[in-house]
């Protein structure tokens, strides 16, 4: 079996203030083999940042252990931390304030190497050229500044100043956010060939379940800093164990009007959500109050993780039965057994760039 080339055991990050003590990340284990990449779903205020930035010694760690190529690197002295750069890199969300506005695109590049003593200004020169070639980006990008470049570009440059130092292991979080439909589909066919070519891994951080089923081997759910449920992505996407990865999924616009439709007249049979009575030392499940599945157990005993099918887990009492209870509404009681044209072609105008980006990145189409 081969050994990982991230491993993260345990990991809590508490952030203080005064009194008050906010548990950000709560034991969260995690692996990324090499070549592997690995995916890390849920929305704002999860806890997936702070996993990023605990792995690079950005944030202190009240508990667990974060190992790199089977070392451990969760206190690391100055020289280690600069040691553990060289082999991962990070790309950030936001394309328009990561590099800085006032240098060139050639200087924001050999930054990184230079920083690392690479004196010979050639070898530089030489090396920023094949990076931007790479990228799939022209020469000329070289001499240009930021604010020359659209999203796209920028966040390529973003991706190339990662690589500049051949890195094992790049985190990208949310590196697809600020762009649009079809600069998406560029940057993720883009991270799908470098990592073909030069064998990266990567731990990629999203709240877009599509995307991480086309770019990722596998995927961990999180809410509210502990794991819900963790598997193979397109098992997790098409098949989720978790009430809440079956939100976040109902939650992706899709461009067939009916079918967004069926999905949000979906009926749901299950116990009422108002909370039982609560004994001291009673630990519920923390998507309990949102979940629609919930009974009284979930609100007395906080679920663990247990395997799901077969190369999954997931922290859920109501596995699989939740599943059962999913019925469809019924249509003949609504009022929109006909929908009205405008509301079904409207849709269809604002969400069918959306599916055909991400098909055209599955076929390779947007070169």
């Amino acid at each position: 079996m081969t050994e990982p080339l991230l491993e993260i055991r345990g990991l809590s990050v508490e952030y203080r203030r005064r009194r008050t003590v906010n548990v950000a990340v709560n034991d969260v284990s995690l692996n990324v083999s090499p070549g592997e990449t690995v995916g890390v779903v849920g929305e704002s205020g999860s806890g997936k940042t702070t996993i990023t930035r605990a792995v690079l010694g950005l944030t202190a760690i009240a508990s667990g252990e974060v190992l790199f190529g089977g070392q451990g690197i969760t206190r690391l002295d100055f020289a280690g931390r600069r040691r553990l750069y060289r082999q991962v890199q990070l790309v950030f969300q936001d394309p328009y304030s990561s590099l800085n506005p006032s240098r060139t695109v050639a200087r924001t590049l050999a930054e990184p190497l230079q920083a690392y003593g690479e004196k010979d200004a050639g070898l530089v020169r030489t090396r920023v050229r094949e990076m931007l070639e790479r990228v799939q980006l022209p020469d000329g990008t070289a001499d240009r500044f930021p604010r020359e470049l659209s999203g796209g570009q920028r966040q390529r440059v973003a991706i190339a100043r990662a690589l500049m130092l051949s890195p094992r292991l790049v985190i990208l979080d949310e590196p697809l956010s600020a762009l649009d439909l079809s600069a998406q589909a560029q940057i993720l066919n883009l991270l799908r060939e470098l990592q073909s070519r030069a064998g990266l891994s990567y731990l990629f951080i999203s709240h877009d379940l599509e995307v991480v089923r086309y770019l990722c081997d596998r995927v961990m759910v999180m809410y509210q800093g502990r794991v819900m449920e963790t598997g193979p992505a397109g098992q997790v996407s098409g098949q989720s164990a978790h009430p809440y990865t079956h939100l976040l999924h109902q939650a992706s616009p899709v461009p067939d009007p009916q079918a967004q439709w069926r999905r949000r007249t979906t009926a749901v049979a299950a116990e009422p959500r108002e909370p039982p009575p609560q004994r001291a030392g009673d630990e519920r499940c923390d998507f309990a109050p949102r979940c629609p599945f919930a009974v009284s157990r979930c609100w007395t005993e906080r679920p663990s993780l247990r395997p799901a099918h077969g190369q999954g887990e997931v922290a859920c009492h109501r596995f699989p039965q939740w599943r059962d209870e999913i019925q469809p509404a019924d249509h003949a009681s609504s009022r929109r057994a006909v929908p009205d044209p405008r509301v079904e072609l409207a849709p269809v105008a604002v969400e069918r760039g959306r599916r055909q980006v991400i098909d055209g990145a599955l076929r390779g189409e947007d070169k």
